[in-house]
């Protein structure tokens, strides 16, 4: 076949050897001085490279050290040459340059090569040598765009200086760190992370061959995206391999034999606290600039514990999700033939990562039957029967129809046939928070700020005011306590009415179940959280005395001096009521809320340190007592429900009037654990909608899997501790705490 050369082209021809006539007599006089002259305005300064360091990718970790997210413009971690496996560097080296521990930078014959094909083909690229293609990634507006011979040599005469200035070992490091493999990921241990879930230093034959496979064309050959080209690709590199000596033929083919399975995801998995996460991103930036947290490779310590966040996630999402069940079934919101989308086209990307039997994933409805539901969810087909579907009171044909977008429960996965059985769910509308703090460093060990990130980055945990209801009596209690009451004082849970002042209705506080109960104890007060006998204690005590309880313990927002401020009228956030109960079981100190332990920068180098911060907020007998108190509410009083966990626990419900807010936030002598369910506008949940029905379970399942993990870890139930000058003693009423001097026959 004749080669047409046509007019541009002999231009094209006439450039390459003009340059090419340059480097020969560069060549025969010994130096590429003349030529290095001739580019010299343009070229970098390739000293500029011993302090090179690319965008690393910041890692905030949990106490256990599991990664509980990143923040990166290129997902990149950096290795030393040392740390890339000799496997990956052969796969590598034969895939892309055969000859690169042998050559100066460049290879002439691959130059001829390039110029061939500028001549038949532009669209056609010419091969480069690893250097010139680190010098292209490195220095990309000073070698240049286009394709063109003139870029070709800048190209190389980059290349040949990073050659003569660094070592074989340390550009194929810089080479290993740089390069793009797809999806966001840059370097070789971003890449075995993102396809294999490992590092590099343990990939095997088959997957470093498989991600030097990647290299030409990281978008188009990756497993991912073209699984069959990255296979054939991988295969190209394991003969490579061969050829170059790197391997035998027999482990190259065996090699070949097995399929590639990847085990990471195209894009990473969601942080299990991203509330948690959005909360650290902003801290860093405001200290460091965005620059530092996206590209400065920052390690970030944090006490979260993975365990508890996980079990605070799925416990909140369950109690969410029955609550709203109880509402009512809501017909889909989205039919993809309405969208005028086919269904077999439609993708999700809930669908591009591991589905489990147990998974709440997003499914296709194709089908609606007398008895059944079809579902498709990506390569998955499946059906809710009858049970998965009896909560909603519905047939079928009242459910959902062919092309809905609907919410499921995966109850059973048949992998080899592609084949599940699943549940009916639906998204629920209400919202929730839950935060945990330990009692003793104050840092924060579980966090979350609503029923879903993705539909709404609100922190319902730290930036949300909400009416607290009940949470606040405790602190009424605390300053009666310490005004010479005892848990054993009686008052009358009788009907009363106050009069506000001149013009205005009277005050006429209820209970909540409208019944009174006459005479009772300070402890039968709050342990059935009686808002007749705590208002009346707020007014002998005053509204301003009584404020100063919530304040010493660390509540800031404001708090108006009014008799109804004492069951609940006042707002709060979450995160300060939570805080001030763990002083509770600490003998009184406030540890202040850690989000962080410390920040390590790309060298190692500390460059904050965080410390617990106590704060001795009230008298530790007096603490006590409260403490003690809140543990009758769970023997005796409304969190009853709690005393199957069979743990020391105390805690205190919280419901508004109106059932906007339901409350509860317990402790054991380690951990306090806040949750809030509600709507985010102030409207009822619902009909008896209470702290202990709608937030108390969530606490529970929450609780429970605290509790099953200290015992496995040998833990066993211990009371709390308590002051030696806080004694016991026996009432009409049974054994009864005292601050010592103020029980019956006591002197004080």
């Amino acid at each position: 076949m004749a080669l047409r050369v046509t007019f541009p082209r002999l231009r094209g021809l006439a450039r390459w050897i003009g340059l090419a006539a340059l480097f020969l007599a560069a060549a025969l006089f010994g130096t590429a001085g003349g030529v290095m002259f001739a580019f010299s305005g343009d070229l970098p300064a390739i000293s500029a490279l011993d302090d090179y360091s690319p965008g690393v990718t910041t890692r905030v970790l949990a106490r256990d050290g599991s990664v509980v997210g990143e923040f990166a413009t290129e997902r990149r971690q950096l290795v030393t040459y040392d740390e890339i496996p000799e496997v990956l560097r052969h796969a590598i080296i034969s895939a892309e340059d055969g000859d690169f521990m042998r050559h100066g930078g460049m290879r002439p014959e691959l130059m001829f090569l390039a110029f061939l094909k500028d001549l038949v083909s532009r669209h056609t690229p010419g091969r480069s040598t690893i250097t010139q293609q680190l010098a292209r990634q490195l220095f990309p507006e000073a070698v240049g765009f286009e394709r063109s011979p003139i870029r070709k040599f800048r190209e190389t005469l980059v290349a040949m200086q990073i050659e003569k200035r660094y070592t074989k070992q340390e550009i194929f490091a810089m080479y290993c760190n740089k390069v793009p493999f797809g999806h966001r990921a840059f370097g070789v241990q971003a890449a075995a992370e993102l396809y294999f879930a490992k590092p590099a230093k343990d990939l095997t034959l088959d997957e470093a061959a498989t991600i030097a496979g990647i290299l030409p064309s990281p978008q188009r050959w990756n497993p991912y995206t073209n699984p069959e080209i990255a296979t054939r690709r991988r295969n190209g590199v394991l003969d490579r391999m061969v050829a170059e000596g790197y391997v035998s033929a027999d482990d190259a083919s065996k090699a070949k034999a097995r399929p590639i399975v990847t085990r990471g995801q195209p894009a990473p998995p969601p942080s299990i606290a991203p509330y948690f996460l959005e909360g650290i991103r902003t801290q860093l930036e405001e200290r460091y600039g965005a620059k530092q947290v996206y590209e400065g490779g920052l390690v970030v310590r944090t006490g979260l514990d993975s365990g508890l966040q996980l079990a605070a996630n799925r416990a909140l999402d369950e109690g969410l999700r029955r609550l709203d069940k109880e509402r009512g079934y809501r017909k889909p919101a989205r039919n993809l033939l309405a969208e005028k989308k086919t269904l077999d086209g439609y993708r999700h990307p809930r669908w591009a990562r591991p589905i489990a039997a147990g998974d709440i994933i997003p499914a296709i409805v194709t089908a609606v039957g007398e008895q059944e539901v079809g579902v498709r969810a990506g390569r998955l087909t499946g059906s809710i029967g009858k049970a998965g579907y009896t909560w909603t009171r519905r047939r079928p044909a009242d459910l959902a129809k062919t092309g809905d977008l609907i919410e499921v429960r995966v109850t059973k996965l048949e992998e080899k046939t592609g084949t599940f059985a699943a549940s009916l769910e639906q998204t629920p509308l209400l919202e929730g928070a839950v935060l945990a703090i330990d009692n003793h460093t104050g840092e924060i060990l579980a966090m979350i700020g609503g029923a879903s990130f993705e539909r709404s980055q609100f922190n319902r945990s730290t930036q949300a005011l909400r009416q607290v209801g009940s949470l606040f009596k405790p602190f009424v209690y605390m300053a009666a306590i310490n005004s010479g009451y005892t848990a054993a004082s009686v008052i009358d849970d009788a009907p009363i009415s106050f009069n506000p002042g001149p013009g205005q209705p009277p005050y006429e506080p209820r209970n909540y179940d409208r019944e009174y109960h006459g005479p009772i104890t300070l402890r039968t007060a709050l342990e059935g959280s009686r808002n007749v006998p705590t208002i009346k204690l707020m007014d002998a005590l005053t509204p301003k005395q009584v404020i100063r309880y919530p304040r010493l313990l660390g509540i800031t927002t404001p708090l108006p001096e009014f008799l109804s401020v004492g069951i609940g009228a006042a707002e709060g956030t979450l995160i300060e009521f939570t805080s001030a109960y763990s002083a509770l079981p600490n003998q009184g100190v406030r540890m202040t809320p850690q989000w962080l332990r410390d920040v390590v920068n790309r060298e190692g180098n500390m460059l904050e340190r965080h410390r617990a911060e106590p704060h001795e907020a009230i008298r530790a007998d007096t603490a006590y007592i409260i403490t003690d108190l809140l543990a009758g509410v769970v023997r005796h009083g409304t969190a009853t429900t709690a005393n199957k966990l069979e743990w020391t626990i105390g805690g205190k419900t919280g419901t508004t009037d109106d059932y906007t807010d339901a409350w509860f936030i317990g402790f054991d002598p380690d951990i306090t654990i806040g949750v809030w369910v509600g709507f985010d506008q102030k409207k009822p949940i619902g009909a008896n909608m209470t702290g202990t029905h709608a937030a108390l379970p969530i606490w529970i399942d929450i609780m429970e899997q605290w509790v099953a993990r200290r015992r496995a870890q040998g833990a066993t139930r211990v009371d709390f501790e308590r002051p030696g000058n806080v004694v016991t003693a026996t009432t009409g009423n049974g054994p009864e705490v005292f601050l010592a001097g103020t029980e019956p026959g006591g002197k004080r």
